[in-house]
């Protein structure tokens, strides 16, 4: 019997002490840091991973993580120096360097954001107030984003955290001021497309009143030459008539009278009321042309050749 009860309280040793002993070690894995508390006082910061010992019942460990957090802000309505009111969203990225102050500051991921919080949107509005509207959204966008995480990384030493990086994902004007800017700027446009469109009708109607006078002055120039070289031609043509009829009367006039005949006696439909020893008909009555004695009495007669 008393080799029973010897053996009990052994066992009831052993086991207690199996519990102590698997409650003494912990393990801080690759992702993360550890701090070790005793009694509410923070005794020791473990940054290696790998297994450690503790004392059971009065040690208690603290993880904290070790890994890039992210931290994420509502959208900022930002004053530039301009005074050009801008919505600003912005992120940034940090680490916990020190787990005992960052243990005695904020204590959890969720105060650390909090905080961090904070003192991103007063950074970004000490920094882009000194900023204009176009250095922020197209000239010096990276350095400003450089300026505003020195300031965070600066304040958020104090918690323990090193900030990693910032960035800027949106910087727009707000709503009712971007529809203000685009009509602007539709307005602008339509200006300057109006512009143009008149500069365009001005040049057409300048080219289009030179083309005319130029064409004008070809014709004039071309109508004249015309009558210029038509007169020519006319003295020409007077020129051999007459020296034509000088050298022969007769088949002058036999040439003339021929085509007199040929425009005025049309085919089918030709009238004439004339004197049978008319001038005009002198070669019907003699093929030489010469004029023949008038009729007695004068009398008139109608021709009608066909």
């Amino acid at each position: 019997m008393r080799f029973t009860l010897t053996g009990g309280i052994f066992a009831v040793v052993g086991i207690v002490a199996l519990i102590l002993a698997y409650s003494a070690l912990f393990t801080v894995y690759q992702t993360r840091q550890a701090l070790v508390v005793r009694l509410g006082e923070p005794v020791r910061v473990i940054t290696e991973p790998g297994l450690n010992f503790k004392i059971p019942l009065i040690d208690s460990v603290i993880q904290i993580d070790k890994r890039i957090l992210d931290l994420e802000t509502p959208s900022q309505e930002v004053i530039a120096s301009d005074q050009k009111r801008l919505v600003v969203d912005a992120f940034a990225r940090y680490r916990i360097n020190n787990p005992l102050r960052f243990y005695q500051t904020v204590s959890t991921i969720d105060g650390a954001n909090s905080r961090l919080a904070t003192l991103l949107i007063s950074a970004l509005r000490r920094v882009l107030g000194e900023a204009t509207f176009i250095q922020l959204v197209r000239d010096e966008r990276p350095q400003l984003t450089q300026q505003i995480r020195e300031q965070l990384d600066r304040e958020a030493g104090a918690l323990g955290i090193a900030v990693v990086d910032v960035r800027i994902r949106r910087a727009d004007l707000p709503e009712q001021n971007s529809q203000a800017v685009y009509q602007r700027m539709q307005t602008e446009r339509q200006r300057e497309a109006a512009e143009f469109r008149a500069q365009g009708a001005q040049r057409a109607q300048e080219t289009r009143a030179r083309a005319d006078r130029d064409v004008t002055v070809l014709i004039a120039d071309a109508t004249s030459r015309a009558e210029q070289i038509r007169g020519e031609g006319d003295a020409t043509r007077n020129r051999i008539f007459a020296d034509a009829f000088t050298r022969d009367t007769d088949f002058f006039a036999f040439y003339r009278s021929m085509q007199a005949y040929e425009a005025g006696l049309r085919h089918n439909d030709t009238r004439m009321l004339l004197k049978p020893d008319s001038e005009f008909f002198r070669f019907f009555t003699d093929p030489s042309g010469k004029r023949q004695g008038a009729a007695p009495g004068g009398s008139t007669g109608q021709s009608n050749p066909r």
